[in-house]
């Protein structure tokens, strides 16, 4: 799951609407809407992004936590190393290959200290 799937999903939850309801509201097959949830899709569009705010009453600041979620959402990332010093490379390579290992709470710690953010549990 992306972040702006795990986004959409609660917001889907906190307002109680099936996905199947919100697919045929914003005009989307069900199948594309799970896909985009669960990753299994590229990141969503801007107009989506829009429509989506747009149909939970999403405005200002929430609008742009979604557009930031989206941003972050492709599900397949391609990292350019060239120029980097090899380690980066290194680096790269071996999160593409290990990634599906790590441990949630491990990934969480990663995150927090390349955000620069304080660790969340």
């Amino acid at each position: 799951m992306t972040p702006f799937g795990a986004k959409l999903r609660e917001l889907r939850a906190l307002r109680g609407v099936t996905l199947k309801r919100m697919a045929a509201d914003l005009q989307l097959s069900p199948a594309y809407l799970s896909a985009l949830e669960h990753g299994k899709r590229g990141r969503p569009s801007p107009v989506l992004v829009i429509q989506i705010c747009q149909y939970f009453h999403r405005i200002w600041e929430d609008a742009d936590e979604l557009e930031r979620l989206a941003q972050l959402s492709h599900p397949r990332v391609t990292v350019d190393t060239s120029g980097l010093d090899p380690e980066a490379t290194e680096l790269a390579n071996l999160l593409g290959e290990r990634i599906r290992d790590l441990d949630p709470a491990l990934v969480r710690r990663m995150l927090a200290l390349l955000k620069g953010t304080p660790e969340t549990s």
